[in-house]
């Protein structure tokens, strides 16, 4: 879908400096996120803001029998939709027009808050329209101070620790969160932060790790090894976690 300003078929290319998704996301990142956010989930239903083609829409399968997804590349979600067929509603849609129809028990949206105009509006309408009055909303944004970003910063490919590249705003995003900004907007929307965390610590960049991935250097033990150093030091992350309530 294409609005004045954007066009998000055209953001998720990976034609502009570097990948919008590498096996490291989906094979590490993603089956990490569903177990961090696993001990929290409610019965019900789910909502997802940001659902790609389905890709992580898909780890939630077995734990929810309601998915709702919102998208606003509409080549994504025909994507998705051939994917996941009917197990899946998915409304193609921008997060400050979409109408949905209920509130949820569970809101998820992960690395999408920073490719918004205007974040606070969007969870401004999570805390207000979307989360049921006992529902919980999973919160995931890349981290400004992971290692492998501040040693970019060092090496002087980065100029600092929450800039945003080029080819990341080519890819539509906007901020580069941390911690503490990342709360500082879910409070100004309204919204009640009960646990923050980090999701897998991470020294290296998306395309090393991809390298990596294809021998033998890294074992299971390893990249558990990483996620629970993680949640040792949350600011050292790959991505912040914060879990919300109605506010």
């Amino acid at each position: 879908m294409v609005n004045s300003r954007r066009d998000f078929n055209k953001e998720f290319s990976d034609k502009v400096g570097r990948k919008y998704g590498y096996s490291f996301d989906y094979d590490v990142m993603q089956p990490y996120m569903i177990k961090a956010f696993e001990p929290f989930f409610m019965q019900g239903s789910l909502l997802e803001l940001g659902s790609f083609k389905g890709e992580f829409t898909k780890r939630f399968l077995p734990y929810f029998k309601d998915i709702t997804c919102v998208e606003a590349s509409d080549v994504a979600v025909s994507e998705a939709r051939n994917n996941l067929g009917k197990k899946v509603e998915f409304h193609t849609a921008l997060f400050e027009e979409v109408v949905l129809p209920k509130k949820y028990d569970n809101i998820v949206m992960t690395h999408v808050l920073e490719h918004l105009d205007d974040p606070i509006k969007t969870l401004r309408r999570v805390n207000d329209e979307w989360l049921a009055d006992k529902g919980r909303f999973f919160l995931v944004c890349p981290n400004a101070n992971a290692p492998s970003r501040q040693i970019a910063v060092k090496m002087g490919l980065i100029s600092h620790n929450t800039a945003v590249t080029d080819p990341e705003a080519a890819h539509g995003h906007v901020i580069t969160y941390a911690l503490d900004t990342l709360e500082r907007d879910a409070r100004a929307a309204g919204l009640k932060v009960v646990y923050r965390t980090g999701v897998f610590f991470k020294a290296l960049a998306n395309f090393q790790w991809d390298q990596l991935l294809n021998t033998e250097i890294i074992s299971k033990e390893y990249l558990e090894g990483c996620y629970q150093l993680g949640q040792q030091y949350p600011d050292l992350c790959s991505s912040v976690f914060l879990l919300c309530e109605k506010g």
